[in-house]
């Protein structure tokens, strides 16, 4: 049996699953994945999906950088 890291839940069955499965606290809910015999982890706490996470920021803020000055000017002609 596993302890999730959450909320302390100590009877995780993770017999029928192998390192790598996904999933959730019968708990909390968190979800869960398994790293070795009676042992789990956040699954969201994954590196790379907060790399990814952090890409996907950077390119939101660079779609935000490309606004188009002709589109105001249109919006100004209407106004008057």
């Amino acid at each position: 049996m596993a302890t999730c890291p959450e909320c302390d839940y100590d009877e995780i069955d993770t017999v029928d699953f192998e390192e790598g499965d996904t999933m959730s606290c019968p708990e909390c809910g968190k979800n869960l994945v398994v790293t070795g015999a009676d042992e789990v982890e956040f699954a969201d706490e994954d590196e790379d999906d907060l790399d990814d996470d952090e890409d996907l920021e950077e390119d939101e803020e660079d779609e935000d950088d490309d606004v188009d000055e002709d589109d105001f000017e249109d919006e100004e002609d209407v106004d008057e």
